[in-house]
């Protein structure tokens, strides 16, 4: 897993340069994914050294013709009062846990996935249980593992790539009795045509419907062309109701974009991504937020307002908003609200949240991401994205609890708050 940061060209300066991209949950970052053959990096992966520190002016005209979809995105108000005006930050380390990829809020404490294959209860500072165990069910290769997360009253949904073929996805809900999972039951499952590029988040959106992410299945470049595929779930991000119906583990939501179209997959929410490595709901507006992971030269961050489905992020026509190996632009493609390039040492993008939280009062209204192999935490508002501060190696995923305030993790193991610095 390998990817980040860079430049917006012509009206972005970032930093950038890396090669081979997949997950956020590889290898560390002195280390070469074994499992990706693909020219690009990710937060879970390997990532250079670089500390390169981008600094980003930018206009809200970086991508000309933008379709009214990825017009700037309405700024709400927090959901508590800020404490302060800070605009910058700092990391304040809470915990030590084994690669933690992912965190849900659950009552007074959060649940965080390992990546080789436990959720625990951190609480306080301190892990205080385990919650589930099925480190011997995933497999633990550069860009797989347990990938992600969520909790919907007394169930619990992960990802994971197992130990069948190169590793093939399974999403699975389980029945939370107190901090105990148990009962699994499958809601899906993919086979995965290489090791990298496994996508895995999960995650409820505002209409209550669980949303997953799966990359375009690996190599490099995309070579089985999933990304425009509509008969794949590969690329994608998906939408269902995990209730079972008509024999199926799963509702299919009615308003999908593509139910009835002959050929789609009608679970599709929305297509074109190459491995879609954190994307989360605005808990203000209900606005999605994707960070997409690049090739071989750019990042990308995505944008849809709530309830808006049946996006075509352009890949592997498009690279952000450049041609890939000459694509043209798709009918009705959306290009990304914010691109950067691998200059500077960047090679991986990881997308975090948009800040509604109330202890740094500057950044209410920024969206929060990171790029893997800086290891820089980047503030993105009205076009231009800034650095505010904190810089971790192998940072690997953020999360967000039930204030809006945003936690950083890393494969090194730290599990970190954002504080005002």
């Amino acid at each position: 897993m390998t990817r980040l940061l860079g430049v917006l060209l012509a009206v972005i300066v970032l930093a950038g340069g890396c090669g081979h991209k997949g997950n956020k949950v590889a290898t560390k970052r002195t280390t070469t994914s074994s499992s990706s053959s693909s020219s690009s990096s990710s937060s879970t992966g390997s990532s250079s050294s670089s500390s390169s520190s981008p600094s980003t002016s930018a206009s809200t005209g970086a991508t000309a013709a933008r379709p009214a979809t990825t017009s700037a995105p309405r700024s709400t108000a927090a959901t508590a009062p800020p404490a302060n005006n800070a605009t910058n930050a700092k990391l304040t380390k809470l915990a030590t846990i084994d690669q933690p990829v992912a965190a849900v809020p659950v009552g007074d404490a959060l649940y965080v996935a390992e990546k080789t294959g436990k959720v625990v209860v951190l609480r306080n500072g301190a892990v205080a249980g385990t919650v589930l165990d099925i480190s011997g069910q995933v497999s633990t290769g550069s860009e797989q593992g347990l990938l992600g997360i969520a909790v919907a009253g007394n169930h619990l949904y992960v990802d994971y790539t197992d130990r069948t073929g190169v590793g093939n996805t399974n999403v699975i809900e389980y029945t939370l009795s107190g901090n105990t999972a148990t009962s699994p039951r499958t809601l899906l499952t993919q086979t995965q045509p290489y090791a990298n590029h496994n996508g895995g988040n999960v995650v409820f959106g505002p209409d209550g419907k669980l949303y997953i992410g799966l990359g375009d299945g690996g190599s490099g470049g995309d070579p089985n062309r999933n990304g425009q595929n509509l008969g794949t779930f590969l690329g994608k991000i998906l939408r269902i109701d995990p209730t079972p119906s008509g024999g199926q583990p799963y509702t299919v939501p009615a308003d999908n974009p593509f139910v009835g179209r002959s050929g789609a997959k009608p679970e599709i929410w929305a297509y074109g991504l190459r491995n879609p490595w954190r994307f989360s709901f605005d808990r203000a507006s209900g606005d999605l937020w994707i960070g997409d992971v690049g090739q071989d030269a750019w990042e990308e961050v995505d944008h849809a307002a709530r309830g808006q489905g049946g996006q075509n992020y352009e890949w592997n026509l498009r690279e952000a908003s450049h041609p890939y190996n000459g694509g043209a632009r798709p009918a009705g493609g959306v290009d990304p609200v914010y691109e950067y390039s691998h200059n500077g040492g960047n090679c991986s993008i990881t997308g975090g949240y948009l800040y509604r939280g109330s202890r740094i009062g500057g950044l209410v209204g920024s969206y929060l991401f990171a790029d893997f192999c800086v290891g820089r935490v980047f503030a993105l508002t009205g076009g231009g994205a800034r650095a505010i501060g904190p810089v971790i190696a192998n940072l690997s995923s953020f999360a967000e609890d039930g204030a809006g305030e945003v936690y950083v993790m890393s494969l090194d193991g730290g599990f970190y708050r954002l504080d005002p610095a």
